[in-house]
């Protein structure tokens, strides 16, 4: 691609760098110059214009954002028409945003014209919302360049993970000191974490801070009313895995996956299962509706993603959230108060 001034008399059929209005004529940058504007130009005095010309194998903005979004968009997105060198992806559902990172980086490194700007991987989105978008930085980009970043990324290596489960039952435990009316508020806070996701509860149980009654709740929540994912609220955070929320896990047949998560505020979350079904041993900080690593958590096993350990101890990077105001302040070192995050 050729950039400069040219002869006005010679701009007819390129395109123009920037937009020009002048004796009754108007140039829009990044089209194509009319011979006749050109023309009109010229004779009114206009020497010369700053104008693109496209050499051999080049290839125009829009068709070089168009293809390399078509390549790149995976399942579950929607690409939009391209414009002023530009292609944006949208969702096509709700669900999880899937990015293979290093396929995107390669992309980014190939050429200084060629760029690629996603979302966070993981994040949240609903049906719509723009994920991605594909940008040509000049008004064409050859076509090695174009075939060098389609080849540094597989196809679709952007992509959205629908949310599959649907049935979310509910154990709350209780302590001298907890009040009903904490309880409903955390109930309906995780009903407005689920709202986006098309997930319902389908059971909610209260029950004594003991071991033995957390398990009866959680293969009820299984067995009868064949829940796709248990949360279970402790009326005391969590503080070791001998503790009475996983331990009524284990009792009840089931698993511990892992204590602890580098997110704060979330630290005290617990994954684990029982009968294949996930079960969440919520922190204190999920109880607020703010963001918190509960729900970086709950968004992944609603996709049906496996959630290991080491998918949890790779959240530090990022990991560290704005405080809350249902606590106080525990980063801070000036409250002796219980850390129940």
């Amino acid at each position: 691609m050729k950039f400069g001034a040219v002869p006005t008399r010679e701009a007819a059929g390129l395109i123009a760098a920037h937009t020009v209005r002048a004796h009754d004529v108007t140039l829009r940058k990044g089209r194509v110059i009319p011979a006749e504007d050109a023309a009109r130009l010229d004779a009114a005095g206009l020497s010369e214009l700053v104008a693109v010309t496209l050499e051999p194998g080049d290839v125009a903005e829009d068709a070089a954002a168009e293809r390399l979004a078509t390549h790149l968009a995976g399942p579950h997105l929607d690409r939009a028409p391209p414009f002023t060198g530009r292609c944006n992806l949208h969702a096509a559902s709700a669900g999880l945003l899937r990015i293979d990172r290093a396929a995107i980086d390669a992309v980014n490194g190939v050429d200084e014209a060629i760029t690629v700007a996603t979302l966070a991987p993981h994040k949240p989105v609903v049906a719509g919302e723009m994920v991605a978008t594909v940008k040509i930085i000049p008004y064409a980009v050859s076509g090695e360049a174009l075939a060098r970043a389609c080849r540094a990324a597989p196809g679709g290596a952007l992509g959205v993970t629908p949310y599959r489960l649907r049935r979310v039952a509910v154990v709350s435990t209780l302590l001298p000191g907890l009040k009903p009316t904490t309880i409903d508020k955390t109930l309906d806070n995780l009903r407005h974490r689920l709202a986006p996701t098309g997930a319902d509860l389908v059971a909610e149980a209260r029950v004594s801070h003991r071991r033995e009654a957390v398990a009866d709740a959680i293969r009820a929540a299984v067995a009868e009313d064949r829940a796709e994912l248990v949360v279970v609220f402790g009326a005391s955070a969590i503080a070791d895995r001998r503790d009475v929320i996983p331990a009524g896990i284990e009792a009840a047949g089931g698993r511990v996956e892992h204590l602890g998560m580098p997110v704060d505020p979330g630290n005290l979350l617990l994954v684990g299962a029982v009968a294949e079904v996930p079960v969440i041993g919520a922190p204190g900080c999920a109880r607020s509706p703010k963001e918190n690593g509960f729900d970086w958590v709950l968004h992944r096993l609603l996709a049906g993603l496996a959630v290991t350990r080491a998918d949890i101890v790779g959240l530090g990077v990022g990991g560290l959230l704005m405080e809350i105001v249902s606590r106080p302040q525990p980063r801070s070192g000036g409250s002796p108060a219980e850390d129940d995050a």
